[in-house]
């Protein structure tokens, strides 16, 4: 300030061609963050997504900014409110995603270059009620089931379980000679009891959509037997979860199976990736068991993850244009393969080069698929349906609650806000 006070030549000569420079070089290079609860993927993204969009884009950086899966929900809907989210938001399926675009938080993208590359099957999770508006591009579902060690099958000599009695005798093997973990999987995050257990087995007990579109229609109620009947099954993995799994994190049991300590881990096909890159035994994958022999068998196939642009974000162009792109086939392919276990949605089929991505979806040649039931429409009030289930089903497995509790509860919850459609 004393310069300028002292000489307004000075000021005018030096200073106010740096300050255009200044602005210049912001307008050339446009810097766009993607919020994201993805955290295992950030290596990933920093080494291959980003790298192959800026080499074609390099007036755009692009940062991938992931936090805690569990914080996800409410921090970015936090930063969304108070204007300071990135450009680009990664979008949950369904309801939470939702309910952004009505509060006017995401834009619209039916105009998007690429949108089109997407069946309105693909784009369900992300599209308006009477869907005329899709507010994110779909990028990937995930599938359920269960990781094994192959390793620790041959020692025990036990094959793949295709029923639940196998399944059970499988883990009652495993704890008998105690070399191994049977089940890889803590309560304390609460979400993986829902997710990798609950929605995990459910659907074969409920007949996947038949049964989570039942609900919604209002001729099926969580007290149900089909829809009981899995909690029970849960409280049957207990015995087998090890010591102090009510105190286990989802990083815990990560842990406890890619460092060889459990035979099974109940998984979502997102684990495929990190598992690879950390364990040191060969894996394999299987399928929710049947009942009994000859059942119908169901997946849950889950439209999982879509990402969206900030209707207030402060380089909307640039954003467009990255999403452009991620509505490619270029991208479908990369993403696909560089995250085996994340299966595209777009149109253009993607061939994967992972054995075990491949296992998973392979499923779908003779499972019926479907997708989580708190996901549509009964996730919408409060209590959230799928916290509810999240908390429930961990208790049921801590054996804190029984499982006609744990369905009452649910029910009961569901019964305060949601009436069916007449």
């Amino acid at each position: 300030m004393t310069r300028i006070l002292k000489g307004m030549l000075f000021a005018t000569t030096v200073l106010a061609p740096a300050g255009l420079v200044a602005t210049d070089a912001s307008a050339q290079t446009a810097q766009l963050t993607i919020e994201s609860w993805r955290n295992d993927d950030l290596p990933i993204w920093q080494e291959k997504i980003i790298p192959a969009f800026e080499a074609k884009n390099p007036d755009i950086k692009v940062t991938f900014a992931p936090m805690a899966p569990t914080e996800y929900n409410s921090a970015v809907n936090a930063k969304l409110e108070a204007g300071t989210a990135g450009d680009l938001i990664t979008c949950r399926p369904f309801d939470l995603s939702l309910a952004m675009f009505q509060k006017g938080q995401l834009a619209a993208l039916n105009d998007l270059p690429g949108i089109s590359n997407f069946s309105d099957v693909a784009k369900s999770a992300w599209t308006t009620d009477d869907g005329k508006t899709t507010f994110c591009v779909p990028m990937a579902s995930v599938i359920h089931g269960f990781i094994y060690n192959k390793k620790a099958f041959e020692e025990a000599g036990v094959e793949v379980p295709k029923t639940e009695d196998e399944f059970f005798a499988v883990l009652e093997k495993f704890k008998k000679d105690g070399n191994y973990i049977p089940l890889a999987m803590g309560t304390k995050d609460q979400w993986e009891a829902a997710t990798m257990g609950y929605y995990n087995i459910g659907p074969n007990y409920w007949k996947g959509e038949e049964g989570r579109k039942a609900l919604i229609a209002g001729t099926e109620k969580l007290t149900d037997p089909q829809w009981v009947e899995p909690y029970a099954t849960l409280a049957k993995w207990k015995p087998y979860l090890g010591d102090g799994f009510e105190a286990q994190t989802y990083p815990d049991s990560q842990n406890l199976f890619t460092l060889g300590r459990a035979a099974i881990y109940p998984a979502g096909s997102w684990e495929i990736a990190p598992f690879k890159a950390q364990a040191d035994f060969e894996m394999g994958a299987f399928p929710p068991p049947v009942k009994k022999a000859g059942d119908a068998c169901y997946i849950s196939d889950h439209n999982d993850i879509g990402l969206g642009l900030n209707a207030k974000g402060k380089n909307p162009e640039a954003a467009k244009k990255f999403l452009a792109w991620v509505a490619s086939p270029e991208f479908a392919e990369l993403y696909a393969n560089a995250l085996p276990g994340f299966f595209s949605l777009n149109s253009t089929p993607v061939k994967m080069t992972d054995d075990l991505a491949q296992e998973f979806v392979s499923w779908r040649e003779n499972c019926k698929t479907t997708i989580r039931p708190s996901a549509a429409i009964v996730g919408r009030g409060q209590p959230n349906l799928d916290l509810e289930m999240w908390r429930v089903s961990a208790n049921v497995i801590n054996g804190t609650q029984t499982p006609d509790q744990a369905a009452e509860e649910t029910q009961k919850g569901l019964d305060s806000w949601y009436k069916p459609a007449k």
